[in-house]
């Protein structure tokens, strides 16, 4: 598992789940299991700014960047390579 993927679980894991890492794997999709909502999208979307040095524009934040740890990490990893 690379660094993002192992970051962004234990932010969702701490932040979303209370600890309770049964309900997550890479695949999971958050939004539908209901791990994050609108509000939790905002949360989530500071820590990988900040965490990942990344800026995410307006026209990028759709659900499917955000559906699951393997998506996000996917999305970080282009915004890693085109800038």
């Amino acid at each position: 598992m690379s660094d993002y993927k192992e970051l962004l679980k234990d932010y969702i894991i701490d932040n979303f789940l209370f600890g309770n890492a049964e309900k997550l794997d890479i695949d999971t999709p958050l939004f539908e299991k209901g791990i994050i909502d609108s509000t939790g999208v905002l949360e989530l979307l500071a820590f990988i700014e900040e965490n990942f040095k990344i800026k995410v524009k307006d026209e990028e934040l759709v659900q499917s960047n955000f559906s699951s740890i393997s998506t996000i990490e996917k999305f970080i990893q282009s915004k890693n390579n085109h800038t």
